[in-house]
């Protein structure tokens, strides 16, 4: 089962969500949130890695304005998280990140897995701090492309999401010809099942390559 932790960052202190398998894990995967804060869906996936032997932790960014901001699915919801992750900004994130991961590194390889917002910080993980991640739909990617990865890289997009058309995929496979990428046959947010977009095929076909990657680069 998983439970609240808390961490101290540059710019506050705030809270997340940790569960620890039951066996010896074979690594750490923090999982980064979508525009939706760390609700009930991210604390399943924390969960799920947690099934595969893998310490997981979810950081809430949000924390920074309140506890326990969790911004609704529909329109308002929407337009409430992506104000919340523009004030936030990515470097306070990154800062954030730095500082977790510092504070949690051990005996263990860290990983980083994100979702929509929190697909773009999995990367900038990556870029910056030099760590393994995983991408699902970051939109805002495309636009920091130049940074160089530092670390293994596996991007997953949906072949029908309307805020990452084709030809920002393709800008993908140019800049970073080793990473892995793969689409699907799905929109945007396909990996929630709580989110209209949900593609129970690609989300399991996704999920089978990040533990795979994570397998391959964790060990």
């Amino acid at each position: 089962m998983g439970h609240p932790v808390s961490f101290s960052t540059p710019s506050g202190r705030i809270t997340g969500w940790r569960a620890d398998p039951p066996i010896p894990p074979k690594a750490l995967i923090l999982v980064i949130q979508e525009i939706f804060g760390v609700n009930a869906h991210i604390r399943h996936m924390v969960e799920r890695f947690t099934a595969h032997g893998y310490i997981a932790v979810a950081p809430a960014f949000f924390d920074h304005f309140g506890f326990h901001i969790e911004p609704s699915y529909d329109a308002d919801g929407v337009a409430q998280g992506r104000e919340l992750v523009d004030t936030l900004g990515f470097e306070r994130v990154l800062g954030d990140l730095a500082a977790i991961e510092e504070s949690l590194r051990g005996d263990y390889k860290i990983g980083v897995v994100g979702y929509c917002w929190g697909g773009t910080v999995a990367y900038l993980a990556n870029a910056q701090l030099g760590l393994p991640a995983v991408s699902y739909y970051g939109a805002r990617t495309f636009d920091l492309l130049p940074k160089r990865l530092q670390a293994p890289m596996e991007f997953h997009f949906g072949e029908l999401d309307p805020l990452i058309p084709p030809e920002h995929v393709a800008a993908h496979h140019e800049a970073h010809p080793h990473a892995a990428i793969y689409t699907y046959p799905a929109g945007h947010g396909f990996n929630c099942d709580e989110r209209p977009g949900y593609h129970a095929e690609s989300a399991a076909i996704a999920i089978d390559r990040t533990l795979n990657f994570f397998s391959r680069v964790l060990h």
